[in-house]
């Protein structure tokens, strides 16, 4: 799986290195998010990128020591934070977009040399991973070992 997402994600990385972008992959849910909508908590992003608040507050972290966006105190609870895309990053959307739209005609092509659609098979991966968790799957298969003699 780690061999897997290196090749992915390092071509992706390459991408953007090509098209004279310094940006990582990893922002790109926080990106694409903000680019739908004007604003979002750490805890939005968390949701709706499917990271944990953790990877989401560390991204958002990064992203705004790179310029790419604004976080400021809520106004109605200033314990949460609201994040929001800086000018710099809405700048940088036009070209993101454009290496957007080369990876997915990419994972299309991919996927139609493949004889399951990546792309579907890791959407069951994960919804199945929804239901009962590798870590529970784990430790299921360790009591099953320690019992065999």
């Amino acid at each position: 799986m780690r061999h897997l997402i290196e090749l992915l994600d390092g071509a992706v990385q390459q991408a953007y290195a090509e098209a004279g972008l310094d940006y990582r992959p990893r922002y790109t849910p926080v990106m694409r998010i903000l680019a739908q909508q004007q604003s979002a908590t750490i805890g939005e992003l968390a949701e709706l990128a499917g990271i944990t608040q953790p990877a989401a507050t560390q991204t958002v972290a990064l992203m705004k020591k790179e310029g790419l966006l604004r976080v400021a105190a809520s106004g109605e609870d200033g314990r949460q934070r609201v994040v929001r895309l800086s000018d710099q990053g809405e700048a940088l959307l036009p070209r993101l977009q454009a290496c957007w739209q080369a990876t997915k005609r990419a994972a299309d092509s991919l996927d139609a040399e493949l004889e399951s659609p990546l792309s579907e098979c890791l959407a069951q991966a994960i919804a199945v991973l929804g239901q009962r968790s590798f870590g529970e799957r784990i430790r299921d298969a360790s009591k099953k070992t320690r019992s065999t003699p």
